[in-house]
């Protein structure tokens, strides 16, 4: 399955070959996309440190919640090890169901994600308290910076920029005008934030 994360890296590295000049209809473009990829429209995708609960129905000795660890795997009783990181709780289930079945006659196994844990982001520069956050559920531009205390009063709130690391390994500058969104001249800029972004507030 295709990340919609992927989908929006893309397209931002199309428009990135356009230089640092990139027009005001490039910028669109990019808001565009990432509305469309919206992660929240999307089933969850298990990231690192995320608690998995499996459940196997009519035998609570092989049910357990498993923490997946850093190389992005679990450990299932009688299973053994499942790669979870990467993977929806129904990708994950798909494959965990005719592995336990092996052992167990008609297995029925749910799996679902009970703690978020791999989700996390910076917010630096001119706000009132920088730092790494982490959240439960996704925030955008705006929550983001309203977890980080809201900008500072030295702050240039129209000159915000999310740096977001693609799979490549390039860096996307992406701009963001918070004067703009708070006015709602533009609420297509207050995009979704992305784990590993940094949203710089000058």
């Amino acid at each position: 399955m295709t990340s919609p994360w992927m989908k929006l890296g893309a397209v931002l590295v199309v428009l990135g070959v356009l230089g640092c000049g990139a027009s005001h209809a490039n910028d669109e473009a990019v808001y565009a996309e990432a509305a469309r990829t919206d992660p929240r429209r999307y089933p969850y995708v298990i990231g690192v440190a995320d608690v998995v609960r499996i459940s196997v129905w009519k035998d609570p000795s092989l049910s357990t919640d498993a923490i997946v660890r850093p190389d992005g795997t679990i450990t299932m009783p009688l299973v053994g090890e499942l790669r979870a990181a990467g993977r929806t709780a129904a990708e994950l289930q798909q494959e965990a169901t005719p592995r336990l079945a092996v052992f167990v006659k008609d297995a029925v196994v749910t799996v679902s994600v009970v703690e978020v844990n791999s989700y996390h982001f910076t917010v630096a520069g001119a706000v009132e308290n920088p730092g790494l956050f982490n959240a439960r559920a996704y925030v955008t531009v705006s929550e983001a910076l309203a977890l980080a205390g809201g900008p500072s009063r030295y702050a240039s709130t129209g000159d915000i920029v999310i740096v977001r690391t693609l799979k490549t390994g390039a860096k996307l500058r992406i701009p963001i005008d918070y004067d703009a969104i708070l006015a709602g001249r533009a609420p297509q800029q207050d995009i979704v934030i992305v784990s590993g972004d940094a949203v710089r507030v000058p």
